[in-house]
């Protein structure tokens, strides 16, 4: 049985984003799978920090996440 590999294209990724309730325009954003699902190990020490930060802030300073495709 062999399967078939498929190779990703730019327009395949995505970004999990957090925005801001009180600053429109800011926020975070973190690369993640089409089901929003972020990679931790992937990121940096920095990142990782950042991502958690945005998590435990949701609903007091951040809205919830939202996944988009990556337009860079």
């Amino acid at each position: 049985m062999s399967h078939l590999q498929t190779q990703r294209s730019p327009s395949d990724r995505f970004e999990l984003r957090f925005h801001s309730l009180h600053k429109p325009g800011r926020g975070y954003s973190f690369p993640c799978e089409a089901g929003g699902q972020v990679d931790m190990d992937a990121l940096s020490d920095g990142e990782r920090d950042r991502y958690l930060y945005a998590r435990a802030i949701v609903g007091r300073e951040l809205s919830l996440p939202a996944v988009q495709r990556c337009d860079r």
